[in-house]
Order: structure tokens, then sequence, then C-alpha cells
């Protein structure tokens, strides 16, 4: 994960960006105003798109910690997200006390937006809980247990599918479906990765006709191709001004949502679940 107020940060969700993107300033950072007529085709460098508003962190991913949902018995009926307490997470590498710190890991992406981490499994032992959550670091994928004692939690009524086979983005909410937009995704050599991953902070960039249109979901996950773009390839599902986009293999990996379509998930929370696959 990159460093808290990095300026490499990449939501490409493939360099954040990724899927049309590149490196996103962190805040405070200097940042030049996009070009207006500039395009996010394939072809182009990724350098291209390093323009993303200074001041562009939204209310949706500022949202107060507290109060916080009481602590959950079980997965069963609903699904839920954690948040550390402190600016940092202690990851152990197993749910029992007297276990081993693992990891530490940034509880606060470089927008100062305290990340919300999805609960994927609840272990009760001697009196004690233990959360396994995922992590949003690489490899995808990876998880690990934190304690109760350290977390406040939410409970996550939002899931968003991007369906790579027909090109689909799915929001539902409390398991009825809101929204259904075809999305443009990477390109052959730039595919969007498959996974379970989870939102990880929201933009607001500066230029709505840039290439990251009126809003911007940074994701959890990263490209399994762009290693080298700085903050590790990560992606986003984030606007784009050319309706030619939906439907298309036309991103660095980050899915792609016409403007107006992508103002209506603004409402989506931290730590909601993303499922792209296949």
């Amino acid at each position: 994960m990159a460093p808290r107020r990095s300026t490499t940060l990449c939501f490409v969700i493939l360099a954040f960006v990724g899927a049309s993107c590149g490196e996103l300033p962190g805040r405070g950072s200097a940042a030049p105003e996009a070009t207006r007529a500039e395009r996010s085709s394939p072809a182009q460098s990724p350098r291209v798109f390093l323009e993303v508003a200074a001041e562009s962190s939204s209310s949706v991913g500022e949202q107060a910690v507290a109060p916080s949902a009481p602590a959950p018995r079980s997965l069963e009926r609903w699904e839920w997200a954690l948040r550390a307490k402190t600016d940092r997470l202690d990851v152990y590498t197993e749910p029992r006390v007297g276990a081993v710190v693992r990891m530490s890991v940034d509880a606060v992406n470089p927008w100062d937006q305290r990340i919300a981490f999805p609960i994927r499994d609840v272990r009760v032992r001697a009196g004690h809980r233990w959360y396994r959550v995922l992590l949003g670091v690489e490899p995808n994928g990876s998880s690990g247990w934190v304690s109760g004692d350290d977390v406040t939690f939410d409970r996550i009524r939002h899931q968003v599918i991007v369906d790579l086979s027909d090109r689909e983005l799915r929001h539902y909410r409390n398991g009825n479906l809101r929204h259904r937009f075809s999305v443009g995704i990477g390109a052959p050599a730039t595919p969007t990765t498959p996974g379970r991953f989870f939102v990880w902070a929201h933009l607001n960039p500066r230029d709505a006709t840039g290439p990251y249109g009126t809003y911007l979901l940074g994701l959890s996950g990263f490209s399994e191709v762009l290693t080298n773009w700085p903050g590790g390839g990560r992606m986003a599902i984030h606007g784009t001004a050319d309706p030619d986009d939906r439907g298309g293999l036309v991103s660095y990996g980050c899915a792609r949502v016409y403007n107006p379509q992508m103002n209506t998930l603004r409402d989506i929370p931290m730590g909601t679940t993303v499922l792209i696959r296949r």
C-alpha cells in the first residue's frame, strides 16, 4: 500500500486510474488541470493521466467512523466492514490472544479517508472476537485476522458486480438491483483483473471531461499486468465523458462508466464489495 498522502498512488485500478488512468496526486499536491479534450485511449502513455484535482476527496469517502454499528456476531445475514480506531491496523497470524502481529497496514488512505475493510469471517476465542478481513494490499485477495478491540463496525448494504463478459456493471442495495450500466473495461493488453475487491477511496476529479470523468471509486485491487506503475497499478471505477467508451475494450484496466450514470453511484460507501468476474 502506498504511504499516506503519497503523490504517486495510482488507482488504476490500474494505476489508480488505471483503466484509463494513471497516478493520482495526493491531497495538497499541485496537480495541473487535465486537458479538456484528452482521450484515455490505451494507445497513450499512462503518464498522460496524472491530472486529478488536488482537492479531490468526497464527503462519502470521509464519512464519520462513529456512530459505529454493534459488533457482528456472524455474517449469515448481512455484510459488514470494520475500520481501525487509529491510523494503522495490526494484522495477526491467527485469531487468538497471544498471536503474533504479522503486519501492520495503513487504515487511512492518502486522501485522509478511513478505510473500511470487508469482514470475511468471525471467530470467538475465550470471549474475544476476531475478524478476518480483506486487506487491500498485494497480492490481490490478501486477508488477515484483526482484533475486535481495535476496530469499529459498519453494516454494508451495497454491492457492485462488474461482469467482464457482458461488459456490464450492476449495483445492488439491500439485495435489490438499483442500477445496470454498460461499461468500458480493460483493453486486451491491459485487461481488467477479476476478483473480490472493495471500495478503498472516493475522489472528485476537477475536470468532468478529463480521463476520470465526474467521479471515481478507488478499488482495493491491483492490475496483474501494470506491475511497474507507481502504487502498484491499483484499479478503479470512474466516469468518462465519452459515451462511446461503453461496452468497449478501452482502458488500462479500470471500469469506465458514462458520467451521467457514474453520478448515480456516489452514495456507494467505503468498504462496499466489488466483484469483478469473467
